[in-house]
């Protein structure tokens, strides 16, 4: 299984669980949805891949993933963490989030997953992305709120689901709702897979009401 980071936190505990009560076991490999699709168009195989709903879309148009069968995950929000102990800025509107951000030291992003394409995009639109990236700590792929961790950052923006990964950080919460759209985690099949059957049934498992406590605890919406 390829997967997108964004369920890394949540397919720790399903996946024990699925080869408890199957006895497949399961070979998952996590990287940015953009990483994902290199490796893919490379020539990389899998039998089931986790992909945001676009880089999902394009593999299919692609011919590379099944169209029968996909499912939509779960839904996920953008967020912001500090490190443990520290203040939490108030991000409520968009207007608190602007001077949040300008006030921070530096704001750790990513460069290749979906939140830090999206955020690139957000402090555009918001006229502040020179000021942001002038001292921006620009994380290629992985977690944000390592950063914060190590000091070279105040604030880590990612999924949620991504910065609960991270000990020692806390999710201030959510980029106002009203700037985003959130990011739609769906699965599929690969078209060659060579355990297909094995797959179908995983696939299965993570579209059913058995695992959405987990997705919740995990910072996703069922």
């Amino acid at each position: 299984m390829l997967s997108t980071l964004g369920l890394l936190g949540a397919m720790r505990e399903l996946s024990s669980a699925f080869e408890t009560a199957t006895g497949v076991h399961i070979d998952a490999d996590f990287a940015p949805t953009q990483a994902l699709l290199k490796r893919l168009r490379d020539g990389e195989t899998a039998d089931l891949v986790i992909l945001t709903r676009e880089g999902l879309d394009e593999v299919i148009g692609e011919g590379r993933v099944a169209a029968d069968g996909a499912v939509d995950l779960a839904r996920s929000y953008v967020g912001l963490a500090v490190r443990a102990g520290h203040a939490h800025p108030d991000i409520a509107t968009e207007d608190a989030l602007r001077k949040a951000l300008l006030g921070a030291r530096s704001v750790a992003y990513s460069r290749l997953g979906a939140s830090g394409i999206y955020f690139a995009g957000l402090i555009e639109r918001m006229g502040i992305a020179a000021e942001i990236n002038a001292r921006a700590t620009i994380v290629q792929q992985g977690f944000t709120a390592e950063r914060l961790v190590t000091g070279e950052a105040d604030l880590a923006v990612q999924q949620i689901s991504e910065l609960k990964q991270i000990d020692g950080i806390e999710v201030v919460g959510p980029i106002p709702h009203a700037l985003q759209t959130p990011a739609v985690f769906s699965a599929a099949c690969l078209a060659n897979a060579k355990h297909a059957a094995a797959a179908d049934r995983l696939l299965r498992y993570l579209a059913s009401p058995e695992v959405v406590p987990v997705l919740r605890q995990s910072g996703l919406e069922p």
